[in-house]
């Protein structure tokens, strides 16, 4: 952890699609910055962060969405 880091406290947030309570320390020291997918902040304005498992489960829909209208 840097003092940057340090001084910038974890907030306790539910998941905007689940409910599911995490951290988030909102910095580059986030769970969510090693995900391998970052997701478009398209409904920002309606939606807070994900959980993990929700983010990996938009990632692949979108991922999926694309690839479908890629082949046809």
């Amino acid at each position: 952890m840097t003092a940057a880091t340090a001084s910038k406290p974890q907030r306790q947030i539910a998941c905007a699609r689940c409910g599911a309570v995490f951290a988030c320390s909102q910095s580059a020291d986030c769970w969510c910055a090693a995900e391998a997918y970052r997701l478009p902040m398209t409904k920002a304005w309606l939606e807070d962060c994900l959980c993990r498992d929700c983010m990996r489960k938009a990632a692949a829909a979108l991922c999926e969405s694309w690839q479908a209208a890629q082949s046809g």
